[in-house]
């Protein structure tokens, strides 16, 4: 019967889609079997309609049958109730339990005024209708009513259905009135996700203006890019770039990645801007630790967040791969060297094919980098077999770690080598994050697949005993490397809840590494939005760490140059940097984040200064976004902003884009769209060409603020060794406390008079920088007493994610 009517439909009208109406007829066929069975006493449509298609919700709502119209919503209750037929229609649920809490006051409602605020056909509506048959004085107020407060004021009998949280202020209200407030109650940014149809993946592809054979889908939420695209685009000109970072970050938290997200929103979906926002993957440490998802939040964020918080496309599980098959290969080489003589390891190493030898390719780029110009094995003297064969790692000067994407603090510090089988070769070694691989580094700052197999080659992984540095290309693992990769570094395509495109790419750690998404889904993203378009990325943490890493690393390799700098900062995060009080998680929060307190932030505006001041170290213009919260105040709010003018920004704007999405942030999209067209004056902060100890000095007094540094023995010493194996002319990435501009994450505000301690340094030759360890900062984190994992589980029936992300 169903493709009867289907293909009669289609006869009739050339534009018909069949998905469309089987869907619909299908939801009609369900509201007809339940009006049928006996067993059920009510039925509600739960409205929108979820569907990507446009379905007639009339049609449906009407084909409840009207004794089973739980919400009322029938053309026949409506007209009931309106006409005053109250014994004769089922009373809409909600607002009878309304009239009903009003008789439980004891209030009598005749003669009465009564003011409903909204017009909804579920609560205002018939609310409306309810109180006028019980013989009140109804007017009914919406969001064009002229006078509001004035209205209220009247009002015996207060009923607010609006839907706004605090649209009414309490000084409005006429003393001794009845208020019912219809709390509509807020979602979980998990729930918020779900209520969101996303649009299938091929579809967004297709309006970004990426063609079919550029994108590979995973499922109908997610996709990769094909590289391949960068060639087809290579004439569009760039548009333009805006980096997000924010004050140093606290427990209170900034909402820098729903800034992100908002500002996108606001741009696309309501300034009608081509637009792009270029986000890190995050790792499942955080996600499963302490701080949760980093999707953004309320009605600004990545969706589907299970999606974008949990395996993604699997980069991260190819990069823990990549990594520890490196780990893998130095310990055996090691064992392998330590108990093998050189006609032997050779031998193995070249193994009889066919009866004779061969040299694989990578075989070959070891020779000649030894200088060694053969390619017979058997051809090589005793002298270049021993080169050849035997690496000669010194076992103290391994730098490479293996990885797990897993907070876990007993890994940072192990031994490894304990079985009788590897024959007492025992060394002590450590875990780092797999976010702070070097191959992430690498990922994140590669600009195609052949330069990706060229930094990872470069990987320096030890040092002989002779002083030279071991590369990957050296164990021989560096092709294998890049065929783990192959398919990580294509960018992945998701999009915003009001249906912006978002690249999803690479996830370094901002603490720990330079903390910023790849290079490659900036340069796609600036050519699919074109000159008048925006590409939004985020740096991690605060100013001082991922944007200062975003200019003198990120913009190095890239070659791109930011038009803004967008600086987020919230009045509560700022009170604790005024010296507010500590906060303790599942507590309430202490009186000064909550109530006016203008002494208190104006101290804290200090670190927001601090951090304006660090980007116009790079000539850019900056705009501080204030994220604000319900219990700020109106002066609180202009306080932040006028002192954000005064140090220096282009603009000061406040944002309300976690309730209101992007047109929450509008202003703040306004704004950056004046400012990209400022004039700017971008510069590096130090010359590459300066010695090593410079730099990591230029960097800890102007940015951080510090009187001076301080090189410990062991960073002293890899100053030496690193310049004299030439990597002195590499960037500085500060591997430091995120929590505070100093080496002391309890220092919050601008701390002063301190001498920053560098304890050791470590050279990542393949993604192209130094690190130095700032104090006692670890490269794996711990769990918290309560981790997030407490909150998250799965519903089996439905294979839903709950808890909170």
């Amino acid at each position: 019967c169903l493709k009867k009517d289907v293909g009669q439909m289609k006869l009739q009208d050339p534009n018909f889609r069949p998905g469309l109406v089987v869907l619909q007829v299908s939801v009609l066929h369900s509201i007809t079997e339940v009006n049928e069975n006996s067993s059920f006493h009510g039925l509600i449509v739960q409205l929108p309609l979820d569907s990507i298609h446009k379905i007639d919700t009339e049609k449906v709502t009407n084909a409840v049958a009207p004794e089973k119209d739980v919400d009322g919503l029938t053309s026949i209750n409506a007209g009931k109730l309106s006409r005053g037929d109250l014994g004769d229609c089922f009373i809409p649920c909600t607002p009878n339990g309304c009239m009903e809490l009003i008789r439980q006051t004891g209030v009598s409602v005749a003669g009465k005024r009564a003011v409903v605020i909204g017009r909804s056909k579920i609560v205002g509506a018939p609310m409306h209708d309810l109180l006028l048959w019980n013989h009140a004085t109804v007017t009914t107020c919406h969001s064009k009513t002229v006078d509001l407060p004035g209205e209220v004021g009247k009002a015996d009998i207060l009923v607010v259905g609006i839907g706004k949280a605090e649209m009414v202020k309490g000084d409005w209200i006429k003393k001794g009135a009845v208020v019912i407030d219809f709390h509509f109650k807020g979602q979980s940014d998990i729930a918020i996700s779900r209520s969101c149809v996303p649009k299938p993946i091929d579809r967004l592809a297709r309006e970004v203006g990426l063609l079919s054979d550029e994108v590979e889908l995973y499922g109908k939420t997610k996709a990769k890019v094909q590289l391949n695209i960068i060639k087809r685009l290579q004439a569009q000109p760039d548009g333009k770039y805006v980096v997000v970072t924010g004050i140093t970050p606290t427990p209170l938290g900034e909402g820098k990645s729903t800034t992100t997200i908002g500002l996108v929103q606001a741009l696309g979906a309501h300034m009608k801007l081509n637009v792009f926002a270029c986000v890190r993957q995050p790792s499942q440490g955080p996600t499963f630790g302490i701080k949760g998802g980093a999707a953004g939040g309320g009605y600004s964020q990545v969706i589907p967040m299970e999606e974008f918080n949990l395996h993604l496309t699997g980069d991260i599980h190819a990069i823990t791969a990549a990594n520890n098959l490196v780990a893998a290969a130095i310990d055996a080489r090691m064992f392998h060297e330590a108990t093998q003589s050189d006609k032997a390891l050779y031998n193995r190493l070249v193994p009889l094919s066919g009866g004779q030898r061969t040299f694989s390719p990578i075989q070959i780029n070891r020779l000649k980098k030894l200088g060694i110009e053969k390619t017979d094995p058997s051809t090589l003297t005793e002298e270049e077999i021993t080169r050849f064969a035997r690496l000669d790692i010194e076992p103290s000067s391994v730098t490479w770690q293996r990885v797990l994407d897993t907070n876990d603090r007993f890994l940072r510090k192990i031994t490894i080598g304990q079985s009788p089988t590897e024959k007492g070769h025992t060394r002590e070694a450590q875990f780092d994050i797999t976010v702070a691989s070097e191959i992430m580094a690498v990922l994140a700052l590669t600009s195609s697949l052949e330069d990706m197999r060229q930094r990872l080659a470069k990987m320096v992984v030890a040092t002989s005993r002779s002083g030279e540095p071991i590369t990957t290309e050296d164990l021989g693992v560096s092709g294998a490397l890049t065929v783990l990769m192959r398919d990580a570094i294509k960018p992945n395509l998701m999009q915003t809840l009001e249906g912006n495109p978002v690249f999803v790419h690479a996830g370094p750690f901002a603490n720990i590494a330079h903390g910023n998404s790849s290079i490659l889904a900036d340069k796609i993203a600036l050519k699919l939005v074109g000159p008048e378009g925006f590409v939004v990325t985020e740096a991690g943490f605060g100013a001082d760490i991922g944007m200062e890493k975003f200019f003198n690393i990120k913009c190095r390799y890239s070659g791109l140059r930011p038009h803004v700098v967008v600086l987020v900062a919230t009045v509560r995060a700022l009170k604790m940097h005024g010296g507010g009080p500590t906060v303790t998680a599942g507590m309430p929060l202490p009186k000064e984040y909550i109530e006016e307190n203008l002494e208190l932030l104006e101290k804290g505006c200090s670190n927001m200064r601090k951090q304006i001041e660090n980007a116009q170290h790079f000539g850019v213009p900056v705009v501080v976004a204030v994220n604000g919260f319900k219990t700020d105040t109106e002066a609180e709010l202009d306080l932040v902003c006028s002192m954000a003018k005064a140090a220096g920004a282009f603009d000061a704007v406040r944002c309300s884009h976690w309730a209101e999405g992007g047109a929450g942030a509008v202003a703040l999209g306004q704004a950056v769209q004046r400012a990209s067209e400022a004039p700017s004056n971008f510069k590096f902060l130090y010359d590459l060409e300066l010695p090593i100890a410079d730099k990591i000095r230029i960097i800890g007094q102007k940015i951080y603020g510090a009187d001076d540094i301080e090189l410990l023995p062991e960073a002293q010493r890899k100053v030496e060794l690193y310049t004299k194996q030439g990597f002195g002319n590499l960037p500085i990435c500060m591997a430091k406390t995120h929590l505070s501009l100093s080496h002391e994450a309890d220092k919050k505000g601008v701390p002063t008079g301190f001498v920053l301690p560098i304890r050791d340094i470590r050279a990542s030759v393949g993604s192209g920088f130094l690190f130095p360890l700032v104090g006692t900062m670890p490269t794996i984190p711990g769990l918290p007493t309560r981790p997030c994992f407490y909150d998250i589980d799965l519903d089996p029936e439905t294979e839903q994610v709950n808890g909170l992300f």
